[in-house]
């Protein structure tokens, strides 16, 4: 059976080697925890001004503040920099964070264009890091999607468990 990141490698295009190159330099210690705000500030806007209502819909029950600083305290923990997320928020456990949200294919291609729009306005960021960041970025997004199918089958699995008559259950008593 495939894992989730090796899905998310077939689905976005991109190895987990690519994916993780974020790994190799402290991203945080270049790039400065600003720069991380104010990439998470730019792209939440971007989000909550989508054309697209269906889009827009997927965050209309979250806070924009919240939203912006959950992102950035992830991605300055995720790319080398104090753990503010996890000492605020506890483990990140993205699919489960994500678990109410509709991953879709179409959502993740949504918010990964609002991310690259959002980079390329960035002019604190160079563009190797701008590269790296979008490869994490493009294989964490299609994991997201991953862990939302696997969650789809299970309900599925479930829901067919409760409809379908199996040779085990109760027969109804014969009348008399």
């Amino acid at each position: 059976m495939q894992s989730l990141q090796e899905k998310a490698s077939v689905l976005s295009g991109v190895d987990e080697a690519e994916a993780f190159a974020i790994d190799e330099s402290n991203l945080f210690e270049k790039l400065g925890l600003q720069t991380f705000i104010n990439l998470s500030t730019n792209f939440y806007t971007r989000v909550y001004d989508d054309e697209e209502e269906w889009f827009r819909s997927i965050f209309s029950d979250s806070n924009k503040e919240d939203a912006i600083q959950n992102q950035y305290e992830f991605f300055v923990q995720r790319m080398g920099g104090p753990p503010l997320f996890s000492q605020r928020k506890g483990h990140p456990a993205l699919i489960g964070r994500h678990r109410p949200f509709p991953v879709t294919h179409q959502a993740a291609e949504r918010w990964l264009h609002h991310m690259q729009n959002a980079l390329d306005d960035s002019l604190d960021i160079d563009q190797d890091s701008k590269i790296k960041m979008m490869k994490f970025f493009r294989h964490t997004a299609f994991f997201l999607v991953a862990g939302n199918e696997l969650k789809t089958q299970d309900e599925k699995s479930k829901k067919h468990k409760h409809n379908c008559a199996c040779k085990h259950a109760a027969a109804k008593p014969a009348e008399e």
